[in-house]
Order: C-alpha cells, then structure tokens, then sequence
C-alpha cells in the first residue's frame, strides 16, 4: 500500500508505530492493506486465524463476543486513530479472541503481522519499546475492566464520555457519539433507558447538553469530578 502524508503523520503519533524509525513504518506500510467496511459488515470471527491487525481511520468497529446462550457482550468501541486486534501479534498460533464488526461504515488500514514480528526480531532496542508501550496498554483495559465491574451506572457513563474527549481537554468541547445509543448502552453495561436517564441527568445539572450525535461537554473539569 502506498502511504499517505497524513496516515504517515499519524503513525509517528501512535502508541504502537511511535518507537519505530521512519524506514521500519514504511515496510510496514508496503505490506498494509487499505479496506472500506459498511455498517454491520462482519470483518472476523471469534476464533479465525488472525494474520493481521487493524488501525481505524473512519467510522466505529464493535468487539465482541457471545454467549453460550448467543447474547453479545461488546468488548470495546473501536474510535478512529485506535488500533485492534494487536494482541494476535505475540500469539504462537494467532487467532482472533473476539468478533469484529463495522457499527458505521468508515476505513481501516490491515496491517500484516509477520512483517511487523520481522521489524522488531531485527531491533531489540524497538521490541523493548514496542513491549512497554503496550504494557501501559493493557493496564489502561485492567482499569476499564474495573469501572465496568465495580462501579455504579453513572460512573460508567461518565467514564466513557470522558474517554471520548481528545487529550488535555478543557473548557468545553463538543464530540460526536461514535455509535447508536443502545450499542454504548451494551458497552458500558447498562440498559438504553439507563443510558438516557443518566444523560439527562447530567443535562439538567448544566454538566452536557445532547444534541443528536453531537454531545458537548459544559465544564471538563466538572464532569472529572463526578468520578470522585
């Protein structure tokens, strides 16, 4: 694939491509695939091997799983500039653990995997950085993992909007929803009703204000303090 100026760029800014030099992204770019994907559109299974690993450009990718009882549990809402499926990289026989498929229609950029392997076996001083970032990673998804699990719905909620602000947000700022109110619903485990009576709850404390998919965020600093 040839690359853009612009998914150049935005590599260099990504936690996983970061500590590689600019000629390692550019053989990894050589083996990427640029794919368009629609709404509902399955893009791997729950056990498929896996040999390659994705960056959203556009749109939203749901991961989940289901259960014996075939009910979906969604594992993460997948933003534009957010990796997945990364994990398949250090697998000795790489599956995909999760199912992935497009909520909007957008793009994603395939990375393959043995290319990228093949760049850090020749650079340990890469590998060692390419490992503590996603150290850091993991714990982020331990930390979520626990707001999930422990907290009550409202933190859950605030949590996420908190997650949809660019770093070192302040002020106000407004943001797009990245999917339908029931898919966020199921991701931060609550029930759309609860999901909406929480919104308006923080719509009358003068915290948000909700206007279809544009939701802005009043006072960032007052909604960070509703996670105390």
């Amino acid at each position: 694939m040839q690359s853009d100026n612009a998914l150049a760029r935005e590599l260099r800014h990504h936690y996983l491509f970061a500590p590689l030099s600019d000629a390692q992204r550019q053989v990894l770019l050589a083996s990427a695939e640029r794919r368009r994907f629609t709404a509902g559109e399955h893009l791997f299974g729950h056990g498929d091997a896996a040999a390659r690993f994705f960056l959203l450009r556009s749109g939203c990718v749901k991961l989940y799983r289901l259960s014996p009882e075939g009910d979906e549990k969604i594992m993460r809402l997948i933003r534009p500039s957010q990796t997945f499926a990364e994990s398949v990289l250090f697998m000795d026989t790489p599956h995909y653990p999760v199912h992935g498929e497009g909520v909007e229609e957008g793009e994603l950029i395939a990375f393959d995997r043995d290319t990228f392997l093949g760049i850090l076996q020749e650079s340990f001083a890469t590998c060692r950085a390419v490992m503590g970032q996603m150290t850091q990673r993991i714990q982020a998804h331990w930390d979520e993992i626990e707001t999930l699990a422990l907290q009550n719905s409202r933190y859950r909620v605030v949590h996420y909007l908190l997650g949809l602000l660019p770093a070192g947000a302040e002020g106000r700022v407004t943001v797009t929803l990245p999917a339908r109110r029931v898919v966020i619903a199921a991701h931060v485990a609550v029930t759309p009703e609860t999901l909406s009576r929480t919104l308006r709850a923080l719509s009358d404390e003068r915290l948000i204000e909700v206007a279809g998919d544009e939701l802005t965020i009043l006072d960032v600093a007052g909604l960070r303090r509703q996670m105390h």
